[in-house]
């Protein structure tokens, strides 16, 4: 999960009337969705309910309808039948397949009525929510629509919703006399004495798995788990109930935002070997990169002083081995290692919330199997404190704090390591000149904020991510700089810059201009220092084949571009953000016939440069 939210699309804790009519005056998003349900609630408005709660949950707004592009308030005529309807609907177990416990709200604006429902995200057991008894009536959210069910991702859902753990199942089909890789097993037996002297040593490799139930009994007959032969599988028995590589190892040696998916990595190792075999030669090939050369203990496979960098490493690589969907064969895990930053994927969410994850507490996991088997000889932290970990280890190298995105809807996570200072020479000089003193918490969170782009803000889970334990912690630091008038609080959980002290960086790091700019301490204008984004070479040549109104495939196109996510953060992202570049309908930015196109400013800029 990206930390920073757009203001216009503001996550929300707890609505009120307020906290509405500021959604009102932004746009449908994937947790907003409004319908009109002027004297009934419509057939989509249940699509919508079954797309929140297999997704991240959402507020479902009533009485609200779409006017000329705009989202106005058109009231609801029957507002007693709309929600006895509504409501019953979702609690009768009939319409959809399970009851959905939704909180109510209910606003008089302008006389007229509106409702406000939040749909929670359901549990994992729960999933997939659908229609008329038919899982293929089920649907996602993504972006401002409802998506229905592919196949591929009904499988993913049910797979997940399973009581028996897929890491868990017993696989009657495979030898046990011929399946394990004695030498994987040996090596984990002498890891586990080491680790755990109070156990009685178990030699026989066959009854050490039994033991540990990588091997079951049933029906008086033996049989490997699907966990056992993923850790110590032979690797053609692997490859039997795997047939995709467990991960796919890159090193690209340019920066990120320069790469293409065209470009060709300079050294790769696509690992289909057992999990442990795979953890053992990534930690061999990391070795070779690694940001200052180290010795490892080749038993235990850690480093004697376990510095922040290669904890961070360890961590999300194992993360990565210990939490992928093995039962997704249609894609694989990478780890990318780009010059500026290293890409951990995963196919498979966490079932935490983004919040959760940053909690020194259980979680419930897709492969218990697989991670308590990696716990019992201490390759990964105790039971919760894994990203928690690889946060604050980075944190303690000074750098900017991974990036952290859970998809639901696409069951994918992709955590990202960037090779960055949180706290630039530019930074550390603005601080001197501000008039109060700041703890180091409260400067890196200030830091952090004064790090995003201009309209985004900055949650407390983003304040956590500088290694603050709790919420609580987090709030203070956030109230401390509201009081000192260098945040702006937006609502009880996100806050922003307040525009005078961005102007005053910007204008102290070196891009000045002049505007008029009214102080709303005096509502009086004055002459400011104008920002002047820098301007990055990604944005530089978007500016370049602009050419009229283009649309984001075209542009992507020309570009010869494929990652649509790269391309909206560091393309279009960045060129709106620096006032470049425009939307041909800006109220509604999810629109099918949007097109982009240069601002004056854009076109100065691009002709004065000689594009």
């Amino acid at each position: 999960m990206c930390f920073f939210n757009s203001t216009r699309s503001c996550r929300l804790l707890q609505m009120n009337q307020d906290n509405l009519l500021a959604l009102l005056n932004g746009i449908e998003w994937n947790d907003f969705e409004c319908k009109r349900a002027q004297r009934g609630v419509s057939e989509d408005a249940y699509k919508t309910v079954s797309a929140f709660a297999n997704t991240a949950g959402g507020w479902l707004v009533f009485g609200v309808s779409e006017v000329n592009g705009q989202l106005e308030v058109t009231g609801i005529e029957e507002p007693d039948k709309v929600q006895n309807d509504f409501l019953a609907v979702l609690r009768g177990g009939q319409k959809l397949n399970r009851i959905i416990a939704v909180d109510a709200h209910r606003f008089d604006i302008d006389g007229k009525h509106v409702f406000a429902f939040h749909v929670p995200e359901s549990s994992r057991s729960d999933k997939p929510v659908y229609l008329k008894g038919d899982p293929r009536q089920g649907y996602l959210r993504r972006g401002g629509g409802d998506e229905q069910f592919t196949q591929t991702e009904l499988e993913r859902f049910l797979r997940d919703a399973a009581q028996d753990r897929y890491d868990g199942v017993a696989l009657p089909g495979m030898p046990v006399d011929q399946c394990f890789d004695e030498a994987t097993i040996k090596w984990y037996q002498t890891q586990f004495a080491r680790r755990n002297p109070e156990h009685a040593e178990i030699a026989d490799p066959i009854a050490f798995l039994l033991n540990w139930n990588f091997i079951v009994e049933q029906d008086g007959k033996a049989m490997p788990t699907r966990a056992g032969v993923l850790l110590f599988g032979h690797d053609r028995y692997v490859r039997q109930i795997l047939p995709r590589p467990v991960l796919d190892y890159q090193r690209i040696d340019t920066v990120f935002e320069r790469w293409s998916a065209e470009q060709r990595w300079h050294d790769r190792y696509v690992f289909e070997e057992n999990i442990f075999q795979t953890w053992q030669a990534l930690v061999s090939r990391y070795m070779r990169v690694a940001e200052h050369p180290f010795s490892i203990d080749p038993t235990t496979l850690r480093r004697n002083d376990d510095p922040p960098d290669y904890v961070a490493f360890r961590e999300a690589a194992i993360n990565l081995l210990i939490h992928q969907d093995y039962g997704d064969h249609g894609r694989k895990a990478s780890i990318k290692l780009f010059a500026d930053r290293t890409v951990f994927w995963n196919p498979g969410d966490a079932y935490a919330t983004d919040a959760e994850l940053m909690d020194p507490t259980e979680k419930e996991v897709r492969n218990p199997a697989l991670v308590k088997a990696f716990r019992r000889i201490g390759l990964s932290d105790q039971a919760g404190t894994g990203i928690r970990a690889i946060f604050r280890n980075w944190h303690e190298l000074g750098r900017l704090p991974p990036q952290l995105t859970n998809d639901k809807a696409r069951k994918e996570f992709e955590l990202v390591l960037i090779n960055r200072p949180l706290v630039s020479e530019p930074m550390r000089r603005f601080r001197q000149t501000l008039d109060t003193r700041l703890t180091a918490d409260q400067a890196d969170a200030l830091a952090l904020a004064l790090s995003s782009p201009a309209g985004e803000s900055l949650t407390l889970t983003a304040i956590r991510s500088l290694g603050i334990s709790t919420t609580q912690q987090a709030r203070a630091v956030a109230d401390h700089l509201v009081r000192q008038q260098l945040l702006d609080r937006l609502s009880a959980t996100q806050f922003q810059v307040r525009e005078t002290v961005r102007q005053r960086f910007a204008a102290q790091s070196g891009h000045i201009g002049a505007k008029s700019l009214r102080s709303p301490e005096t509502g009086i204008d004055q002459v400011t220092p104008e920002v002047t984004p820098e301007v990055t070479p990604e944005v530089q040549r978007m500016l370049a084949v602009l050419a009229g109104a283009m649309s984001r495939g075209e542009i992507m196109a020309s570009l010869g571009l494929r990652d649509e996510k790269h391309f909206r953060e560091h393309y279009q992202q960045a060129g709106v953000s620096a006032g470049l570049i425009e939307m041909t309908i800006p109220d509604k930015p999810q629109s099918s016939k949007q097109r982009y196109r240069l601002t004056d400013k854009g076109k100065t800029l691009r002709d004065g440069s000689g594009g």
